[in-house]
């Protein structure tokens, strides 16, 4: 399989409208409607009580798109309720399922379990579209270049999240942590028997990317409900201590709003300064402070991954600047030496590009790389 190849094909079947068939894996992507309910009035209090970007007029809590929104899933064919799933998550500023979607294929078609993408919020589909068009974002980049001096890495790209990052960076934590009750959210339904492909206490596994794998690994400390205490995770190009990541990227944030956010977690956050009240200290935050530098809440953080050993799984790529080894090492502890292995593919590759579907590199090799990576992912999962 020619990865290019590959990701053009399923780009056209993909839809959020319709189902559709894939024939030669044997697979359907069906999409679903999702409403959030689980902790959605909390939620909005927080989300009221955050500024508004310049751009973006309306509080958070007014975006219709980020409340009810679509989600795919790739199953294997048939009629009968699944009982095993996997929940696949993405990384941070991405609007676009499209590099994802021979992940999910190859995990659903080597598993035989359906995989679920759910985007995170204010995510994918999760957005109003104009945050998403380039001659809409463009203005709002030029004007952000204008008001601050010396900004590097500002583009379209980013300019939505950015500007919404250095507007407040307590957005971050409020988007995670309505992420957080969305999963729990959707993983209730499944196992209630409440989801029309899933049967009663179908099992649950997670595979995620990059700022997914920090959401994953926050959801697994917390435990709500104790909803995830058998649940496995298998983390790619993820799983840093915060403080370690390195978000200043072109197709990420801008060099402005990823300083803003690292010094404002590292420091106000962790003091609780500038934190409305309607935000619940509890063991979310708790779990979420585990995960920002080595030294806070360190045997917490580490003893649980010692306990879980077993069920985390990380694979980490060698020239990766955005979610470093040496970051990935550090949130895991001695724990790291059974869970993480360090990959170096044999081609060009980036963070965000893992397996390029531009350029002059042989498919062969990525292909290698990439049946190595999911290969031992789904052997995993």
């Amino acid at each position: 399989m020619d990865i290019a190849l590959r990701t053009k094909f399923l780009s056209r079947l993909f839809s959020y409208e319709r189902s559709s068939a894939i024939e030669d894996s044997k697979l359907e992507i069906i999409p679903y409607r999702f409403t959030q309910t689980i902790g959605a009035s909390e939620i909005c209090s927080f989300q009221k009580a955050l500024p508004t970007a310049e751009f973006c007029p309306v509080t958070d809590n007014d975006i219709q798109e980020n409340k009810t929104f679509t989600y795919t899933v790739f199953t294997p064919g048939g009629h009968e309720r699944r009982k095993q799933a996997i929940i696949l998550l993405h990384g941070l500023n991405e609007r676009t399922w499209e590099k994802y979607l021979t992940w999910a294929e190859t995990l659903a078609a080597s598993t035989g379990k359906p995989v679920i993408l759910f985007p995170i919020a204010f995510h994918m589909n999760r957005t109003p579209n104009n945050w998403n068009n380039p001659r809409e974002t463009m203005p709002w980049a030029v004007l952000r270049k204008q008001e601050i001096t010396d900004l590097y890495n500002s583009t379209f790209a980013n300019v939505a999240l950015s500007s919404r990052i250095s507007c407040h960076p307590l957005r971050f934590y409020a988007s995670g942590r309505e992420s957080v009750y969305n999963l729990c959210q959707l993983v209730h339904e499944i196992k209630n028997g409440e989801h029309p492909l899933f049967a009663e206490d179908t099992s649950i596994n997670l595979f995620a990317y990059s700022i997914g794998a920090l959401l994953s690994q926050v959801l697994l400390l917390a435990n709500p409900n104790k909803m995830f205490s058998d649940t496995k995770l298998f983390m790619f190009c993820g799983g840093s201590i915060f403080s370690q990541m390195n978000g200043n990227a072109r197709d990420i944030l801008d060099k402005e709003a990823f300083e803003r956010l690292q010094h404002y977690f590292r420091n106000d956050f962790l003091q609780r300064l500038d934190i409305p009240s309607s935000f619940k200290n509890d063991f979310l935050e708790k779990a979420f402070k585990a995960m920002i530098q080595p030294d806070v809440l360190t045997n917490y953080r580490e003893s649980f991954f010692k306990r879980a050993c077993n069920r985390v799984r990380a694979i980490s790529l060698k020239h990766d600047v955005v979610m470093p080894t040496a970051g990935i090492i550090s949130a895991l502890g001695e724990a790291s030496g059974k869970i993480l292995k360090e990959l170096d593919f044999p081609f060009p590759y980036s963070h965000q590009v893992p397996f390029p579907t531009t350029g002059h590199t042989d498919p062969q090799l990525i292909r290698q790389s990439f049946d190595q990576t999911f290969g031992e992912a789904a052997a995993f999962l």
